[in-house]
């Protein structure tokens, strides 16, 4: 009988000591998979952090001018230029000449420069930027280097291949900032419609004082192609009107029988897409041209 303990007693003695095995070996089971699981969680929550630091590291690098940069900003200002040309191409009908009549007190000089950049980028040939007061007409040098460095930031152009010409103090020789061909710049203010049209008059008053033309010679047709010949520009077939008054504020006064005008909230803050949205409504619309 008490060998028969004996044996009991060792037997539960083993029980135990496996007991514990298991135990310990359940724990550190527990442990591990706890550690994976929280490692997991970790990597989880720092990879946007990780993803964040790697995009702003490669903005870093489109932005250098080091060399290894300049292929991955050289593609994607192509890549711009080609979606842009692409957009001008589709439309029906772009303008040769379009204006830029900013109704606004406070002028915006990069929100217009990138409109410049745009309108061109699409393949307008002329574009036109008048305020009442005169502002850009005055600033010009700031508004030409605004356009300088949006151009280069967005087309990933060194040198400008526009003119800029601007009319001042009512002189009708244009001034060449730039020395170029095409496209064109014009700055207006309202002293060129008015100067123009008194110009024009002028010059037939003083034809009829020399007997060289009679005052029943004077009509509309002889006024406007003393004005065309005043101006080297055709007439803008489309204007975009930013702010709230309702009024051409004296924009190129005869010049405008056949413009669209397409009017926008604001200048600042205006995008391309605003811009290529006005496109599509000119080329979209019917002009019937009076009839």
């Amino acid at each position: 009988m008490a060998l028969l303990y004996g044996l009991l007693w060792r037997f539960m003695l083993v029980l135990v000591h496996v007991n514990r095995a298991l135990v310990s070996w359940l724990r550190g089971r527990v442990r591990s998979w706890k550690g994976r699981l929280w490692g997991r969680a970790m990597d989880a929550l720092l990879l946007p952090v990780a993803l964040a630091g790697f995009l702003h590291h490669q903005k870093k690098l489109n932005h250098n001018p080091d060399a290894n940069a300049k292929p991955v900003y050289g593609n994607r200002s192509a890549s711009r230029r080609l979606r842009w040309l692409s957009d001008g191409r589709s439309l029906e009908k772009l303008p040769i000449h379009i204006g830029l009549l900013v109704a606004e007190e406070e002028p915006s000089y990069t929100d217009i420069a990138n409109l410049v950049v745009w309108c061109m980028a699409v393949g307008i040939s002329y574009v036109s930027v008048y305020d009442y007061h005169g502002m850009f007409q005055k600033n010009s040098t700031r508004l030409l280097k605004e356009i300088i460095r949006q151009q280069q930031d967005m087309m990933g152009v060194e040198e400008p291949k526009y003119s800029v010409e601007f009319l001042s103090n009512g002189n009708d020789k244009p001034q060449h900032n730039v020395v170029s061909c095409r496209p064109t710049l014009k700055l207006l203010s309202p002293e060129d419609g008015k100067h123009s049209i008194v110009k024009a008059a002028q010059k037939l008053c003083r034809s009829v004082e020399k007997k060289e033309k009679s005052s029943k010679d004077i009509s509309v047709s002889m006024l406007d192609t003393l004005l065309r010949e005043s101006k080297n520009v055709p007439d803008p077939e489309l204007v975009l009107k930013f702010g709230p008054v309702d009024s051409m504020l004296g924009f190129l006064p005869w010049h405008i029988r056949l413009t669209e005008f397409i009017s926008l909230p604001s200048q600042r803050n205006v995008s391309y897409e605003d811009l290529l949205g006005a496109l599509q409504q000119y080329s979209a619309c019917e002009q019937r041209l009076g009839q």
